[in-house]
Protein backbone atom coordinates (compact mmCIF):
# COMPACT_ATOMS: atom_id res chain seq x y z
CA UNK A 1 0.00 0.00 0.00
CA UNK A 2 0.78 3.31 -0.82
CA UNK A 3 2.20 5.84 1.69
CA UNK A 4 -0.06 8.64 0.39
CA UNK A 5 -3.10 5.85 1.03
CA UNK A 6 -1.26 5.16 4.36
CA UNK A 7 -1.67 8.96 5.38
CA UNK A 8 -5.26 9.81 4.48
CA UNK A 9 -6.16 6.34 6.54
CA UNK A 10 -3.97 7.56 9.61
CA UNK A 11 -5.46 11.12 8.98
CA UNK A 12 -8.76 9.62 9.88
CA UNK A 13 -7.57 7.86 12.49
CA UNK A 14 -8.48 4.30 11.02
CA UNK A 15 -6.67 1.62 13.35
CA UNK A 16 -6.43 -0.70 10.21
CA UNK A 17 -4.01 1.81 8.41
CA UNK A 18 -2.15 2.72 11.42
CA UNK A 19 -1.23 -0.78 11.99
CA UNK A 20 -0.21 -0.86 8.58
CA UNK A 21 1.80 1.86 8.66
CA UNK A 22 3.38 0.40 11.78
CA UNK A 23 3.78 -3.20 9.85
CA UNK A 24 5.44 -1.14 7.36
CA UNK A 25 8.06 1.15 9.36
CA UNK A 26 8.37 -1.01 12.54
CA UNK A 27 11.46 -3.05 11.45
CA UNK A 28 13.61 -0.13 10.20
CA UNK A 29 12.47 1.90 12.93
CA UNK A 30 13.47 -0.79 16.03
CA UNK A 31 16.79 -0.97 14.30
CA UNK A 32 17.23 2.97 15.12
CA UNK A 33 15.87 2.18 18.50
CA UNK A 34 18.30 -0.55 19.33
CA UNK A 35 21.09 1.76 18.88
CA UNK A 36 19.94 4.10 21.07
CA UNK A 37 18.60 1.85 23.57
CA UNK A 38 20.57 -0.25 26.70
CA UNK A 39 18.54 -3.03 25.98
CA UNK A 40 15.31 -4.72 23.91
CA UNK A 41 12.72 -4.00 26.11
CA UNK A 42 13.78 -0.18 26.20
CA UNK A 43 14.31 -0.31 22.02
CA UNK A 44 10.77 -1.74 22.29
CA UNK A 45 9.38 1.07 24.73
CA UNK A 46 10.51 3.52 22.29
CA UNK A 47 9.45 2.25 19.27
CA UNK A 48 6.36 2.34 20.81
CA UNK A 49 6.07 5.61 22.29
CA UNK A 50 7.44 6.51 19.49
CA UNK A 51 4.28 5.54 16.58
CA UNK A 52 2.04 6.60 19.65
CA UNK A 53 3.15 10.56 18.66
CA UNK A 54 3.53 9.27 15.08
CA UNK A 55 -0.62 8.58 15.12
CA UNK A 56 -1.15 11.49 16.92
CA UNK A 57 0.83 14.13 15.17
CA UNK A 58 0.65 12.40 11.89
CA UNK A 59 -1.61 16.05 10.84
CA UNK A 60 1.50 17.62 11.10
CA UNK A 61 3.29 15.91 8.38
CA UNK A 62 3.86 17.98 5.39
CA UNK A 63 4.05 15.88 2.26
CA UNK A 64 6.62 17.17 0.25
CA UNK A 65 9.28 15.11 2.96
CA UNK A 66 9.33 11.46 3.08
CA UNK A 67 7.21 9.87 5.15
CA UNK A 68 9.86 7.22 6.18
CA UNK A 69 12.27 10.29 7.25
CA UNK A 70 9.35 12.05 9.01
CA UNK A 71 8.54 8.82 11.29
CA UNK A 72 12.51 8.71 11.56
CA UNK A 73 13.03 11.68 13.33
CA UNK A 74 9.60 10.99 15.78
CA UNK A 75 11.78 7.89 16.55
CA UNK A 76 15.10 9.99 17.11
CA UNK A 77 13.65 12.61 18.82
CA UNK A 78 11.42 9.75 20.69
CA UNK A 79 15.14 8.35 21.80
CA UNK A 80 16.44 11.58 22.85
CA UNK A 81 13.55 11.87 25.18
CA UNK A 82 14.06 8.83 26.63
CA UNK A 83 18.03 10.09 27.34
CA UNK A 84 16.62 13.38 28.78
CA UNK A 85 14.31 11.22 31.20
CA UNK A 86 16.62 8.88 32.37
CA UNK A 87 19.02 11.99 33.17
CA UNK A 88 21.93 9.37 33.00
CA UNK A 89 24.12 12.09 31.89
CA UNK A 90 26.29 11.24 34.72
CA UNK A 91 27.09 7.67 33.11
CA UNK A 92 29.68 10.00 30.52
CA UNK A 93 32.68 8.06 29.95
CA UNK A 94 35.05 9.61 32.77
CA UNK A 95 37.71 11.46 30.45
CA UNK A 96 41.02 9.74 31.22
CA UNK A 97 44.39 10.80 29.71
CA UNK A 98 45.29 7.38 28.01
CA UNK A 99 47.51 6.16 25.51
CA UNK A 100 45.32 5.17 22.64
CA UNK A 101 46.65 3.10 19.83
CA UNK A 102 45.11 4.45 16.51
CA UNK A 103 42.64 1.60 14.97
CA UNK A 104 43.17 1.43 11.42
CA UNK A 105 40.94 -0.45 9.38
CA UNK A 106 43.18 -3.00 8.03
CA UNK A 107 42.89 -4.13 11.52
CA UNK A 108 39.45 -5.38 11.11
CA UNK A 109 39.91 -8.75 9.15
CA UNK A 110 36.33 -9.52 8.65
CA UNK A 111 32.84 -8.20 8.13
CA UNK A 112 30.66 -7.66 11.08
CA UNK A 113 26.91 -8.02 11.16
CA UNK A 114 24.67 -5.40 12.55
CA UNK A 115 23.66 -7.49 15.67
CA UNK A 116 27.66 -7.32 16.80
CA UNK A 117 27.42 -3.59 16.16
CA UNK A 118 24.31 -2.65 18.16
CA UNK A 119 26.01 -5.38 20.98
CA UNK A 120 29.01 -2.91 21.01
CA UNK A 121 27.08 -0.16 20.39
CA UNK A 122 24.94 -1.03 24.53
CA UNK A 123 27.99 -1.82 25.78
CA UNK A 124 28.29 2.09 25.61
CA UNK A 125 27.59 4.20 28.83
CA UNK A 126 24.63 5.90 27.62
CA UNK A 127 25.56 9.29 27.00
CA UNK A 128 28.48 8.28 24.88
CA UNK A 129 25.85 5.81 22.78
CA UNK A 130 23.46 8.80 22.26
CA UNK A 131 25.97 11.03 21.32
CA UNK A 132 28.02 8.61 18.74
CA UNK A 133 24.52 7.51 17.70
CA UNK A 134 23.12 11.07 16.74
CA UNK A 135 26.50 12.63 15.33
CA UNK A 136 27.62 9.38 13.25
CA UNK A 137 24.14 7.72 12.71
CA UNK A 138 22.12 10.44 12.14
CA UNK A 139 24.38 13.03 11.18
CA UNK A 140 23.63 15.70 13.48
CA UNK A 141 26.58 18.62 14.66
CA UNK A 142 28.22 18.77 18.15
CA UNK A 143 26.28 21.56 18.59
CA UNK A 144 22.99 20.62 17.49
CA UNK A 145 23.53 17.96 19.92
CA UNK A 146 24.74 20.20 22.68
CA UNK A 147 21.97 22.32 22.01
CA UNK A 148 19.08 18.98 22.30
CA UNK A 149 20.97 17.43 25.25
CA UNK A 150 21.75 20.65 26.90
CA UNK A 151 25.47 20.41 27.55
CA UNK A 152 28.36 21.30 26.15
CA UNK A 153 29.73 21.41 22.80
CA UNK A 154 32.97 20.32 24.23
CA UNK A 155 31.34 18.15 25.59
CA UNK A 156 30.00 16.10 23.08
CA UNK A 157 33.58 15.93 21.26
CA UNK A 158 34.87 14.33 23.53
CA UNK A 159 32.29 11.96 24.33
CA UNK A 160 32.36 11.03 20.65
CA UNK A 161 35.96 10.76 21.07
CA UNK A 162 35.60 8.34 23.67
CA UNK A 163 32.75 6.02 22.26
CA UNK A 164 34.67 6.24 18.92
CA UNK A 165 37.76 4.96 20.69
CA UNK A 166 35.91 2.17 22.58
CA UNK A 167 34.07 1.09 20.03
CA UNK A 168 37.30 0.48 18.13
CA UNK A 169 38.63 -1.14 20.71
CA UNK A 170 36.05 -3.78 20.51
CA UNK A 171 36.18 -4.03 17.14
CA UNK A 172 39.98 -4.80 17.20
CA UNK A 173 39.70 -7.37 19.64
CA UNK A 174 36.60 -9.03 17.77
CA UNK A 175 38.78 -9.48 14.84
CA UNK A 176 41.64 -10.91 16.94
CA UNK A 177 39.73 -13.23 18.03
CA UNK A 178 38.86 -14.45 14.44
Amino acid sequence: MSDEALLEGCLKKDRKYQELLYRKYSRKMYAICQAYARDKDMAQDILQDSFVKVFLKINTYAPTNSLEGWIRRVVTNTAIDYFRQSRRLNNFIELVEEHNQEVSEDNISRAINVEEILFFLRKLPEGARVIFNLYAIEGYTHKEIADRLSISEGTSKSQYSRARTILQAYLTGLAGHV
